[in-house]
């Protein structure tokens, strides 16, 4: 059975055991974007067990004032800021604010950025710029932004989330696929770019993963075809050489690492977690 993920709520314990790898970060200060679900809050649950400071940002005031309760009350500590990243004064505010609380940047997690889809027989133009302009130009902003607060310590760590789509497009997925292909491209740029000043760039490329958004998407689906989304994320899973679908404590299990002092040589690398459903990567 797929697990429901929307309620972590008195699952602390829990959470802390299943994440902790002792991966040295304690005390390390991290931006976690789109953390209010899915892959961004398991990023920053993963991150404050392993004794991170953790700000965290979305659109939803109400999830991520949740999500800094449950963090607070017994993980570590959690401030957040709700924002547009899809504006730079919007970026600004999440930095600077993180950078007052904190006293400096060590971490930034991109994950906000749901596109939207579409055929591509009928797909406007607008629906491929509002992809770029949260996930590609969002994630862009950001990481200019906390670059140099990484700097100035000679250390940081910067991990992109983008979808395997970024590299397996259909006529379905257009605005995903060419605001993934971005982040991807974006990212070796920029680990190029700040490589000498100690900061590592890179990025992970789930495959269907068992979140909220994961689980609406596939809802029109299962519908269409007269099933239960439950038994639909099931064959999906059995299709993957995996045997499953991922969770998205998976993802941030690798994001941790990549986050990390451990995580050492790897630079503008794109890590992808899809169960195997591919084969070669670009």
């Amino acid at each position: 059975m797929v697990k429901n993920l929307n309620n972590t709520k008195n699952s602390n314990v829990k959470i802390k055991r299943r994440f902790k790898m002792n991966l040295g970060l304690k005390g390390k200060r991290a931006i976690i974007t789109g953390a209010s679900r899915g892959i961004g809050k398991a990023c920053a649950l993963a991150l404050a067990a392993e004794g991170a400071e953790v700000c965290i940002t979305a659109r939803n005031q109400k999830l991520l004032a949740e999500i800094q309760n449950d963090i607070n009350s017994s993980l570590g500590k959690c401030i957040f800021v709700v924002a547009d990243l899809t504006e730079l004064s919007e970026c600004k505010k999440v930095v600077d604010y993180c950078n007052n609380n904190f006293g400096g940047i060590d971490i930034l997690i991109n994950v906000a950025g749901a596109a939207g889809g579409g055929d591509i027989l009928d797909l406007s133009a607008e629906s491929i710029t509002d992809a770029l302009s949260l996930k590609s130009y969002g994630y862009l902003r950001m990481s200019q932004l906390v670059v140099p607060y990484m700097k100035k310590n000679h250390w940081g760590r910067i991990v992109n989330i983008a979808g395997a789509a970024g590299v397996s497009p259909n006529r379905a997925n257009i605005p995903t696929s060419v605001a993934n292909a971005v982040v991807l491209n974006t990212t070796r740029a920029l680990s190029d770019a700040v490589s000498k000043d100690g900061i590592l760039v890179n990025v992970i490329c789930p495959g269907i993963t068992n979140t909220e958004r994961a689980r609406d998407i596939q809802k029109v689906r299962a519908d269409k075809e007269g099933v239960n989304i439950e038994e639909l994320l099931i064959q999906l899973g059995e299709s993957l050489p995996a045997g499953r679908i991922a969770e998205p404590d998976e993802i941030a299990n690798v994001a941790c690492f990549l986050s990390s002092e451990v995580c050492s040589y790897v630079y503008g690398s794109s890590i992808y977690m899809d169960g195997g459903s591919r084969r070669s990567t670009p």
